[in-house]
């Protein structure tokens, strides 16, 4: 291992594979995190894969800074040995990774670390300080990957020193709001993987285009009628306005190009015929192929 340090030292020392990248990091006031699905997922993987002497699984979090808040949007595991005396951890293997990130994300820098359980450990306070520094004020997020209160308890710290100035000095860890974003392609995979919760044997068939289109209209539908039943209870008194929720209705009404319905009509029976036409090449082709392998065949 590169690094390693006893639970009750001073701090981690770092061998030749420190230096992964010098990373962003948040300043000393409250700040807000902000969660990709992807990484929840990439944690708990690499919880299931962790060898059988660890007691939990850590790595290093990827990810872009602005101001005072900090996006999640990967991350990778790192291997690394525990004891009650000691811990060890891969610094090689986090500098090499970390580079193979940058070639194919070159904006994600390193925010932070994780790590798989509940509690903050003293050997979290030794690896917090190597993070220390690759990004200032990283950020240390647990994942109770083993449903400890019956839920995954997702919580992120910043540190601070603790003590009397020339004395024994301490750290304290103080938590963050922790918000869960996604991109579009993330939340598709989020549907999916929740229809696995009503399935008895946790499997799921992926929908047809024309399935996803029609629980895609359904679902516009029953999100219109519940603001239109939001409004309508506003203007007979029976809720009070919520500022906040009638600028974000502005900006959705504001949002929606102004066009005729034959107008519509006729862009909407266009885009269906380019896809009715898309549809039969590519069926075509598929069974040119089809009838040229039986061909070849004799």
């Amino acid at each position: 291992m590169a690094a390693a340090a006893a639970a009750g030292g001073a701090g981690v020392t770092v061998g030749a594979g420190a230096g992964a990248g010098v990373g962003a990091g948040i300043g000393a006031a409250a700040a807000r995190v902000r969660i990709h699905p992807v990484v929840l997922v990439s944690i708990a993987d690499s919880s299931e894969r962790r060898s059988e002497e660890a007691r939990r699984g850590i790595g290093t979090l990827l990810g872009t800074v602005d101001k005072q808040t900090v996006e999640i949007t990967n991350c990778f595991s790192v291997p690394h040995n525990e004891s009650e005396d000691e811990v060890a951890v891969d610094m090689e293997f986090a500098k090499n990774m970390f580079e193979l990130h940058r070639k194919v994300a070159p904006n994600e820098v390193i925010v932070g670390w994780f790590a798989t359980g509940h509690d903050i450990t003293e050997h979290s306070v030794l690896i917090h300080e190597y993070y220390s520094r690759e990004a200032q004020n990283p950020v240390h997020l647990t994942v109770d990957t083993t449903l400890l209160n019956g839920c995954m308890s997702i919580k992120a710290y910043v540190s601070a020193p603790l003590g009397v100035p020339g004395k024994t000095m301490g750290v304290m860890f103080t938590p963050l709001t922790v918000n869960y974003v996604y991109y579009d392609a993330e939340r598709i995979g989020v549907d999916v993987i929740q229809k696995t919760r009503t399935s008895p044997s946790r499997t799921v068939v992926l929908s047809s285009e024309l399935e996803q289109v029609g629980t895609s209209a359904s679902r516009i539908q029953d999100m219109l009628t519940t603001v239109l039943a939001y409004a309508e209870d506003v203007l007979s008194g029976k809720v009070t306005p919520d500022n906040s929720v009638g600028r974000f209705l502005i900006d959705l009404v504001n949002k929606v190009p102004k066009i005729t319905a034959q107008d519509f009509e006729t862009m909407l029976n266009s885009n269906i015929n380019d896809l009715l036409m898309v549809t039969y090449l590519s069926n075509l082709t598929q069974a040119q192929i089809s009838l040229n392998e039986k061909l070849v065949a004799l």
